[in-house]
């Protein structure tokens, strides 16, 4: 598919690095292109960023037919410009699609257009420790119709956003609530892909555990609300008696791209490693044996996010001391050491912006 770019006639001001935060600021243009039954993916273009107008009636508003991915474009000492699995958020993405009965798009055109983004953007990267240029690509259902049926047209997009790190917390333990009253999905559902009503799903329980204190909610299954899933923006790791154990995929939880690289990492370094079902009743069982060493989520914003304290049925677990463990620093500093270009990438993850 051939594509243009329209240059933007202004450019914004590049914000003070120290106050990115999180998805607050964005970039000049972003990526374009829309689907019909006709016609297929087309008129793929990067263009100045600005509002979509969008028919109040329009199938996305109304019955959420939309998927999303996160990723980022990490800045090297050299000032190379470099990506972490990119091709892999895209492949997740389409099995979103699938889910949600949306047209599939092909992989490597996306990876080029994600590359011609950003060496349109290349200003914006930041280069300040633990800054990244975070990626958003979206779909959504477009026909203007009231009525719950699948969409026959489509908008694909992706923005760009500088940012810093997710949790105000930094890479310090976070303190979690274990919800038992309120169910994030079940397997049969919409769980594994990344769309929005999974979000909205969590935002009733993630709120009410925010005034409580609490960072973030560990979820339950949907069914029996015994056993872990994961957190609300995180999959979720668990260090007992030096087994490293996070649920196993039942369809109900994201695939998620650090998750796997925590495996894989975990493995190389020939750690016993289990993907399978984990009650809190394990949890805490394991807490209080003191065979409990350390748990952890990770995910694309935070890379790993040490958990200091988990709150169950009213009652608190400060895991270990309470401090970052060992391995999740060491995850976190391996990770990130591919992600920046300051170590060997082993696993083929990296891609660079040529």
């Amino acid at each position: 598919m051939d594509f243009k770019t329209i240059k933007s006639d202004t450019l914004k001001p590049i914000p003070a690095q120290n106050t990115l935060g999180f998805g607050r600021f964005f970039t000049d243009h972003m990526f374009v292109m829309e689907y019909s039954k006709e016609k297929g993916w087309h008129n793929a273009r990067i263009e100045p960023y600005k509002p979509f107008q969008l028919d109040p009636a329009t199938i996305f508003l109304h019955y959420g037919q939309g998927v999303f991915e996160g990723m980022k474009a990490y800045k090297t000492k050299s000032g190379a410009i470099q990506f972490f699995r990119p091709l892999d958020n895209f492949k997740r993405m389409n099995r979103s699609c699938e889910i949600l009965c949306m047209p599939s798009y092909d992989n490597d055109f996306a990876l080029q257009m994600l590359k011609e983004l950003v060496k349109t953007e290349k200003r914006w990267i930041p280069d300040a420790p633990g800054t990244s240029l975070y990626i958003r690509p979206t779909i959504i259902a477009a026909d203007p119709v009231l009525g719950v049926k699948v969409s026959t047209t489509y908008i694909f997009f992706i923005i760009l956003s500088p940012v810093g790190a997710y949790y105000p917390e930094g890479f310090n333990p976070v303190k979690i609530k274990v919800i038992k009253d309120h169910v994030r999905a079940v397997v049969g559902g919409v769980g594994e892909a990344k769309t929005p009503a999974n979000y909205a799903a969590s935002l009733l329980a993630g709120e009410k555990a925010h005034q409580e204190g609490f960072t973030q909610v560990l979820w339950l299954d949907g069914i029996e609300h015994k056993y872990v899933e994961e957190v609300g923006a995180m999959n979720i790791f668990f260090l007992i008696d030096n087994e490293l154990i996070t649920p196993m995929l039942t369809g109900s939880i994201l695939h998620g791209i650090t998750r796997d690289s925590v495996l894989r990492l975990a493995k190389s370094w020939n750690m016993k490693v289990s993907e399978r079902k984990i009650s809190i009743q394990e949890i805490v069982a394991a807490n209080k044996s003191g065979k409990l060493q350390e748990v952890f989520g990770c995910g694309t914003a935070a890379v790993i996010s040490p958990v200091g304290k988990i709150n169950y049925e009213n009652q608190e677990m400060t895991i270990g001391d309470g401090k970052v463990g060992p391995l999740a620093n060491k995850l976190y500093t391996s990770l990130t050491d591919i992600q920046f270009g300051r170590a060997r990438d082993p696993f083929g993850w990296v891609v660079a912006l040529e």
